[in-house]
């Protein structure tokens, strides 16, 4: 079955099961070798990708959606989700299917209500779903060709999470559990897209008590062995209400 015959089959369901006008498309923020990512999908058959996005069930909550569209479109679950803005420009979807018919679910205009989420990269296995020929991990500063407002979306996800960085801290859901203060910073100059002093950094975020240090290093480095942290994960959700950055 082609991905047109896929569509308009599945079409119909969604007019059945589905909410008209509403649709959920969602920000994955993960952090690797220094770099922060984005899970997109490729459309069989275009050079283009998407954002895991989906519809909302009638019997269904929006944030119950947002969590079963991650899993199924993406392999994506148990994630820290921020709601984070609205898009619904005329016609942001209708262009997208333009030659299908106009009955057609997918054409309709939707109101999109984007969420962003954070996880630990090596926690995540992408899976594309039937409607994707790959769904992988993009950086933030190269991403490929987006449909329809997906890299408007991306960007103002990103904007977000820059601006949360000066009054909560971030981090928990994109580190490994056991991490070094240096892949602390890189993650905080990756969202920021700057390079932060050091010694400023260190002071700052140990002013905030919300990481335990372990009694190990990391071994197998040419230079000293860093520190091991962990977050405090008690002080660090109370400093979620009262963090400044």
């Amino acid at each position: 079955m082609s991905i047109a015959e896929k569509i308009l089959s599945r079409s119909q369901k969604l007019w059945e099961t589905c909410i008209p006008h509403l649709s959920v498309d969602n920000v994955v923020f993960g952090f690797n070798n220094g770099k922060l990512n984005v899970l997109l999908l490729q459309i069989i058959g275009d050079t283009r990708w998407v954002l895991p996005g989906g519809y909302v069930k009638k019997e269904e909550n929006v944030n119950d959606a947002v969590k079963r569209v991650l899993k199924e479109r993406a392999n994506v679950d148990d994630v820290f989700l921020h709601q984070f803005s609205t898009f619904g420009d005329v016609n942001r979807s209708e262009r997208f299917f333009e030659g299908y018919p106009d009955y057609l679910w997918h054409k309709q205009r939707f109101i999109s209500t984007s969420y962003y989420a954070l996880v630990d990269h090596t926690k995540v296995v992408p899976v594309a779903d039937e409607f994707s020929a790959a769904c992988e991990w993009k950086p933030v500063d190269a991403l490929p060709e987006l449909v329809m407002d997906h890299r408007e979306i991306v960007d103002k996800a990103l904007q977000v999470l820059q601006e949360q960085l000066s009054y909560k801290p971030i981090g928990y859901n994109l580190l490994p559990e056991e991490f070094t203060l240096t892949e602390l910073q890189n993650l905080y100059e990756s969202i920021l897209g700057t390079q932060l002093n050091r010694g400023n950094f260190y002071r700052r975020i140990m002013k905030f008590d919300i990481l335990i240090k372990l009694p190990k290093t990391r071994k197998g480095g040419a230079h000293k062995s860093p520190d091991l942290y962990k977050f405090d994960v008690a002080k660090y959700e109370a400093s979620l209400k009262n963090f400044t950055w």
